[in-house]
């Protein structure tokens, strides 16, 4: 059997995804130290003693970048390129700190357990293939004819099969060990749902630390204080100060109207019956999300896109196909193919509005230039301002945050700040291609991120704490407000204390309240106190509450056993998965992680070579 499931090249896609995926959690790491010759085998990380060689954690996060632009239908940048290897790299240290926990608890899989698996239960990726299914659902047949096939037996699907359930089979006998024992009783069922379906609505009154006037002493001592005992609430990212000179790609009126002319020679196309709408998007459109459905943008109801487009398509009627429309994105046709009352389901085809080749040509050239003359050779970034000047390009000066895209103004700076990480102060990036322009940036300086001095965040814990102390001095003025709503009423004592009275909206235990916020005391007192009661002053985080409920509804206690079943098998399964998620992370924790990363990616910017042989 294992030797007839050798599967066809069209299913391998699913299998690069599924060898390093698998359903674990991702945890955020950094850091890397090093020794000795750079090779393809050299450890970028121990775990436990256990290596992970460069070269395994190249192919890793090498084959999940593939994975992501084949899914996305484009290059990725550097931005999503790090997210990416920094998953592959924790996809790792969890699958070596599985295999250690398989051979502590002897967990092993035969070949009789993995041919059993391949043939009765298929991974999801290959159930949700359309080739395998018969109107809408996973067909067994056609899995087991595609499995008996000469393609399957010739083009590598069975070793990839037989690759995932060795995989994939002990992590689920470890996961059964572990949360075997998971159950949920009707009383915590009906709590929960008492969370999200018991209401209340108040009136209150807050008193915010921001209208305190009078100047509050924050000594030394309190500040070192404060700072030890929230000490990680302080951490930083490592931050990077950034010159950024953009190069636009203008799009003029021109370019705009061959795009719209472009569109309504494909809708004629359509409409005259030479092609289908379907064909057209997966040809021409520029959305390769829904292309590759044939444009397909599935069913749904008002407000899913942006008013332009939603008022055309709710327009047309069932198998008319719109004029180009204009959004954000570019110019777009709609297809709808069905309509029920408010819901929709309909296809589209998207060109995006972009510069003309004569226009995009110039661009390209000023942006050439410019790299001429400011990155090759300049190694400390001299002439970068006055190149620019020369250009007539204004010169941002940003700040990136590790791990964050960095972006100016509400809009992206693709590339940059992962760029600037792996960087030197002065040096000078190479060009970054995007839709809307070419960059260029030059890193002035880099601070590490981690865990601060006191002297570095010293003005944020005094902040900090001249707020608590703030909060302090209202709870006597939110006193006499709650006696004096006690003996009158919560309107008269606002009125008589010159303070504002807001009322609630209807909220649940679990919601965010504006005005009040959430999982707070304020919150747990609207479900405690007796309606129409007047609650003590309510000390939370951002100020000082004086509460009265003035309705509650209660949960229908018949709606909730009419959905038991199914709320406590959703349960379960969350429940279940928390604990695998904690039994990771709690394996990570206990474990010795010696990450290498950082002095490896050091050596390689001072030109050390890996040997790949």
């Amino acid at each position: 059997m294992l030797q007839t499931l050798r599967s066809s090249a069209k299913y391998i896609f699913w299998f690069i995804a599924l060898a390093f995926i698998g359903g674990f959690l991702l945890y955020e790491t950094s850091g890397l130290i090093g020794a000795g010759g750079v090779t393809a085998t050299t450890p970028i990380a121990k775990v436990n003693g256990t290596d992970i060689t460069y070269n395994v954690w190249l192919a890793s996060y090498q084959n999940q970048v593939q994975a992501a632009s084949e899914r996305q239908g484009r290059a990725l940048s550097l931005d999503e390129i790090e997210r990416v290897k920094e998953e592959a790299y924790n996809q790792l240290v969890s699958e070596v700190l599985l295999e250690q926990e398989y051979k502590r608890r002897g967990i092993t899989v035969t070949d009789d357990e993995i041919r059993q698996a391949a043939l009765y239960l298929p991974p999801p990726q290959l159930m949700q293939n359309p080739e395998l299914q018969t109107e809408g659902q996973f067909d067994p047949d056609k899995y087991q004819r595609l499995l008996k096939s000469p393609t399957a037996r010739q083009s590598g699907l069975l070793v990839n099969l037989e690759n995932y359930y060795r995989s994939e089979l002990p992590k689920q006998k470890l996961f059964e060990q572990i949360a075997t024992d998971v159950y949920v009783t009707d009383s915590r069922l009906w709590g929960i749902w008492q969370d999200s379906h018991d209401s209340a609505r108040v009136s209150y009154v807050a008193l915010r630390p921001e209208t305190v006037t009078d100047s509050v002493v924050v000594t030394d001592e309190e500040i070192r204080a404060y700072f030890e005992k929230h000490r990680k609430q302080f951490d930083r990212p490592g931050r990077a100060a950034v010159s950024v000179v953009a190069v636009p790609r203008v799009v003029t009126a021109a370019d705009t109207a061959a795009v719209r002319d472009r569109l309504l020679k494909l809708r004629d196309e359509i409409v005259s019956g030479a092609r289908t709408f379907e064909d057209v998007a997966k040809e021409a459109s520029s959305d390769s999300a829904s292309a590759v459905e044939g444009g397909a943008l599935g069913t749904g109801v008002r407000g899913r896109f942006v008013p332009d487009f939603e008022r055309a398509a709710y327009a047309l009627k069932p198998g008319q196909v719109s004029e180009p429309v204009l959004t954000q994105f570019g110019y777009h046709i709609i297809k709808v193919d069905k309509r029920a009352g408010d819901s929709l389901t309909l296809r589209h085809i998207l060109l995006r509005v972009q510069q003309s080749d004569s226009s995009a040509v110039a661009v390209d050239r000023m942006a050439d230039s410019l790299w001429a003359q400011v990155g090759g050779g300049d190694k400390k970034g001299t002439r970068f301002d006055s190149v620019a000047r020369k250009f007539g390009l204004p010169v941002s000066r940003l700040v990136a945050f590790e791990g964050e895209a960095l972006s100016q103004g509400g809009r992206p700076v693709p590339s940059v700040s992962a760029w600037a990480f792996t960087a030197q102060a002065g040096e000078i990036s190479d060009l970054i291609d995007s839709d809307d322009a070419y960059y260029l940036a030059r890193l002035d300086t880099l601070v590490p991120g981690g865990e601060p001095k006191l002297e570095v965040v010293r003005a944020d814990v005094r902040r900090a704490v001249s707020r608590e102390k703030k909060v302090e001095k209202l709870v006597p003025r939110a006193r006499e407000i709650a006696t004096a709503a006690a003996a009158t009423s919560l309107e008269s004592a606002a009125t008589a204390k010159g303070v504002m009275m807001s009322p609630s909206p209807w909220f649940n235990r679990i919601m965010f309240v504006p005005g009040i916020g959430q999982f707070n005391e304020a919150i747990g007192a609207a479900f405690s106190l007796p309606v129409g009661a007047v609650s003590a002053p309510i000390v939370t985080r951002t100020g000082v509450f004086i509460i009265r409920v003035d309705e509650r509804r209660n949960a229908s206690r018949p709606d909730w056993e009419a959905q038991k079943a199914q709320q406590r098998q959703q349960l379960m399964q969350g429940l279940r998965q928390q604990r695998v998620q904690l039994f990771i992370e709690n394996l990570r924790k206990a474990a010795n992680i010696d990450d290498l990363r950082k002095e490896f990616e050091a050596r390689a910017r001072e030109n050390v070579p890996v040997e790949t042989e």
